[in-house]
């Protein structure tokens, strides 16, 4: 799960997504599902904005492995169906993330806060910290723990999918390092375009901690990591 920038719709579809909140009555879920189904529009504006948002080719803002194939109310109709078609309330996501983890769970704290974290405002980094060597994320506190088991972000097919792009991107980045301009642009575009793009993220990051020599067991991809030239390609 990486940070994500959330765009501005169009002028035209975001006052059609105001004009269909307003015919939903406050509770009414069943009014919002029938309206969600039939806004063919609406919803293909919320998804063509969520693709320009998306990771690489339109990966899963969950996972960050599928292509996202749906679009996912982040707090679900049944718990708030005004939100149905509220702009910041909508993500990505592959059919495995929404129909077989995330569904309709929506954990609170004791305060009625969200437990799940929402990429699109504010840092993952902040509550996971991923384990390169095993492709594993550890909770950094109670919304990254409640992330992890809610959004299954820790299945073993994810943790061998991540594990793997770890070898892939240090690859890529000596690549980079020893490549004309062109061997360059292509090799920061299959970065930026690879599914798992939170290990390219948590490398970057885990680079510049005291103890990175240790984590990679390789001192000249840890240079190469803090590269301020790579960086600037590859960082949001």
């Amino acid at each position: 799960m990486i940070a994500l920038r959330r765009v501005a719709l169009p002028a035209a579809a975001a006052g059609e997504l105001d004009r269909l909140t307003a015919r939903i009555p406050h509770g009414d879920s069943k009014t919002a599902r029938r309206l969600w189904s039939s806004a063919r529009g609406a919803r293909r504006s919320i998804r063509d904005g969520l693709a320009e948002m998306a990771a690489g080719r339109g990966y899963c803002m969950y996972c960050g492995d599928g292509l996202g194939s749906t679009v996912d109310h982040f707090e679900p109709l049944a718990r708030n169906p005004r939100r149905a078609f509220d702009w910041l309330n909508h993500l990505l996501a592959c059919e495995y993330c929404n129909s077989h983890h995330k569904r309709d769970r929506f954990p609170l704290d004791a305060d009625g806060r969200p437990l799940l974290i929402d990429p699109t405002a504010e840092d993952p980094l902040a509550h996971l910290f991923l384990v390169l060597s095993i492709g594993t994320y550890r909770p950094l506190s109670e919304k990254g723990r409640t992330t992890i088991e809610v959004c299954g972000l820790n299945r073993p097919l994810l943790e061998r999918g991540r594990a793997a792009a770890v070898d892939q991107v240090a690859a890529l980045v000596f690549r980079w390092w020893e490549g004309t301009p062109e061997v360059r642009r292509r090799a920061v575009w299959t970065l930026r375009d690879q599914p798992h793009a939170d290990v390219l993220q948590a490398m970057l990051r885990q680079a510049r901690l005291p103890g990175a020599p240790r984590v990679f067991a390789d001192a000249d991809l840890v240079d190469l990591l803090r590269d301020e030239d790579l960086r600037a390609a590859l960082l949001p």
